[in-house]
């Protein structure tokens, strides 16, 4: 009985370790529900673009809880902060291909990090949402001219077709549907904020194609310590011209959501998605900015979309297709 006994704690204490190793080894509700998000590539797809447009809806949001250069900086910074705990290691093996490149990619960083959404943030303070949202369009259109002005790239007549619809409906989202305001180069200066933001994000892209070959997560995190870097002069001069504001208890849910989804989340999702599917399926779901953003301003910010929103719009995303057919 005692032999008998002993054998069963025994096997009850190998069962009890066996399934608490079990247990470390199988993932939690959370874990699973990750793994299951990470192999569906159009669903992180939708939700990359839904962030990308929420972040124009927070640059309205954060009009007088915090300025467009703390936000900017304070962004990047939190960003960074999360980033040094996922990647360190990842990035100092990687610092001996990155190091000789260092300018290349603080030019990166200062184009398509900083000044984009600097820019943004400060187109906000004149300009709706959904105007913010729309005349991101114009991006895939001005990576479509860029290559033809660096690269020398061919544009076939469909493609051509589409950049000119796609600039007719940026215009129209420029001119407020009044295309006299275009004679009379009467623009508001938000608008004009978002179109050199757009151009700046466009040779940021055209300049990926240099990157170097270390792994896109871990320059991801490269450029954004640089991105907080270049904009830390920014929130200096912010400071010294006493605009600066400092995150408001509203600011502050702001500066993390955007530090949190646009800024890292979505950019996960969009690699993964890029992993899954390939660069050219991919990128066709960032035409669903516009989409998702006038969405977002019309229900959370209550901004008017009017007819000629809706024909900027049709005329943007139209033009895209247009662009995107003539590739083929």
């Amino acid at each position: 009985m005692h032999g008998s006994g002993k054998h069963d704690l025994a096997s009850s204490s190998l069962d009890g370790s066996e399934q608490g190793a079990d247990r470390r080894r199988r993932p939690g509700l959370l874990g699973r529900a990750w793994r299951w998000l990470f192999g569906k590539p159009y669903l992180l797809l939708i939700l990359t673009t839904l962030g990308w447009a929420g972040n124009a809806v927070a640059s309205r949001l954060a009009v007088g809880e915090i300025s467009p250069m703390a936000l900017t900086t304070l962004r990047w910074g939190g960003v960074c902060a999360l980033l040094a705990v996922l990647t360190h290691r990842q990035v100092a093996a990687a610092w001996p291909d990155l190091r000789p490149c260092w300018r290349y990619v603080l030019a990166l960083a200062a184009t398509g990090f900083t000044a984009f959404n600097a820019l943004m943030y400060a187109a906000a303070h004149s300009t709706s949402a959904v105007n913010l949202t729309i005349l991101q369009g114009a991006i895939p259109i001005f990576v479509l001219i860029g290559a033809l002005a660096a690269f020398g790239t061919h544009i076939g007549a469909l493609q051509a077709l589409g950049a000119i619809v796609t600039l007719i409906g940026v215009a129209l989202v420029a001119a407020r549907g009044d295309f006299t305001a275009l004679i009379q180069l009467d623009f508001a200066i938000g608008d004009v904020f978002m179109l050199i933001a757009c151009a700046a994000y466009a040779g940021y892209t055209l300049a990926l194609r240099n990157r170097p070959a270390v792994p896109a997560f871990v320059f991801f995190a490269v450029l954004a310590g640089s991105a907080l870097l270049v904009s830390i002069p920014l929130l200096l001069a912010e400071i010294a011209a006493g605009t600066v504001i400092w995150p408001t208890v509203t600011g502050w849910w702001i500066l993390l959501y955007v530090a949190v989804y646009p800024s890292l989340l979505s950019q996960v999702f969009f690699m993964r998605g890029v992993e899954l599917i390939g660069p050219g399926r991919a990128g066709l779901f960032v035409n669903l900015v516009p989409i998702f953003g006038a969405l977002l301003a019309v229900l959370l910010l209550g901004e008017p979309f009017r007819a000629y929103h809706a024909l900027a719009l049709a005329l943007v995303l139209g033009g895209i297709w247009l662009a995107e057919r003539g590739r083929g």
